[in-house]
């Protein structure tokens, strides 16, 4: 009489308890050649950002300064925008063979030009250099008057 009221849950070989589908392998990264490319370097006063990218401005490497390991106040300085650069430059000349690149700087930071001049030591020619930072159109609202 217990054999009747049995019923019997068919579970698939495969399946097993606990353990999740493999992942799809991952195809190999194709390393792409861009000869000309963009350098956009955003200084400010705590930190320098040193970004290459495509002539349609997809990123290929970037640094910063405190990437590179500078920490406080040090981030802010020309040598810790240099050093930044430096290794975006070397990485982006490296991996996909930048020779010919577009500048774009923005900011007000010490790192300007010590990043621009750091171009020189990893070879990549210069071709024209863009100042994009922001310009206040009307400012900020003005405080209210002092009554006395």
């Amino acid at each position: 009489m217990a054999e009747a009221t049995k019923t019997s849950i068919e579970v698939p070989v495969d399946a097993t308890i606990g353990t999740v589908a493999a992942p799809a392998p991952k195809r190999k990264k194709i390393k792409r050649s861009v000869p000309f490319g963009q350098i956009h370097i955003m200084a400010t006063f705590n930190n320098t950002i040193v970004t290459v990218t495509d002539s349609n401005g997809g990123a290929l490497t970037f640094s910063s300064s405190g990437a590179c390991g500078f920490r406080g106040s040090k981030k802010g300085t020309a040598y810790a925008a240099q050093v930044a650069a430096e290794k975006a430059l070397g990485e982006a000349k490296q991996a996909h063979g930048l020779s010919k690149a577009d500048v774009f700087v923005k900011g007000i930071g010490m790192g300007r030009d010590a990043a621009i001049r750091a171009m020189a030591v990893t070879g990549i020619q210069l071709e024209t250099i863009y100042d994009v930072t922001g310009v206040p159109h009307g400012g900020v609202r003005p405080k209210k008057a002092r009554r006395i």
